[in-house]
């Protein structure tokens, strides 16, 4: 498999990269997947599953259909467990997806620094969000969610990072650029290596 060519390059990282990845089957609905990005940010899958469902039963479709959405009185999305500021962001999603067709070709086609840039226009739909749904749903190959704390722990485990922040970041981009054009499938193995480590230590 090419990506783990590139990968093995790093020695370091090697030694985290036990065996091939299975990737998530991809999704095309840009806009679903935004939607469900916000819903489930800061709560457990139990909470996130059950707070979805109820929202997608506000819709005779179970779709969030946009246009149905922005009729729904705030308290009627606060009822199914959403807090006011989501509440607000789930609607500037769907009022941008009204305006622009998140699922739009021309969307589909951007590069994905271009798409980063493009979609944190929506007010709640930051930098981080955007990475996740391209890396989690989108299957884009070299994202590097540089600001997401379990890289930056992952990568301290193994790199030894410099402590200040500014610094940091910096080295975590240049060893970065060695996994091109597959620093998502890194950042996965990084993920893995972040959540079995202190397991590892224990024995």
């Amino acid at each position: 498999m090419e990506y783990l060519e590139v990968l093995k390059k790093d020695k370091l990282l090697a030694t985290i990269i036990k065996e091939p990845l299975k990737l998530n089957k991809q999704e095309n609905d840009l806009y679903l997947q935004l939607l469900k990005a916000i819903a489930r940010q800061q709560l457990s899958t139990k909470a996130a599953a059950t707070i979805w469902l109820r929202f997608e039963n506000l819709f005779n479709s179970h779709y969030p259909d946009a246009i149905q959405l922005l009729t729904f009185h705030d308290s009627q999305l606060r009822a199914v467990g959403f807090s006011y500021q989501k509440v607000g962001y789930l609607k500037n999603i769907a009022n941008f997806h009204l305006q622009n067709n998140l699922n739009s070709l021309q969307t589909k086609r951007m590069q994905t620094e271009k798409l980063i840039e493009y979609l944190t226009q929506i007010k709640g739909v930051g930098t981080w969000t955007v990475e996740m749904v391209l890396m989690f749903s989108l299957n884009k190959k070299d994202i590097f969610p540089v600001d997401d704390l379990g890289i930056q722990n992952a990568m301290k485990m193994i790199y030894k990072l410099p402590e200040s922040k500014k610094e940091m970041k910096n080295t975590m981009l240049f060893i970065a650029q060695k996994w091109r054009p597959f620093r998502t499938y890194a950042c996965f193995y990084l993920w893995q290596y972040k959540d079995i480590k202190p397991i590892l230590n224990k024995h």
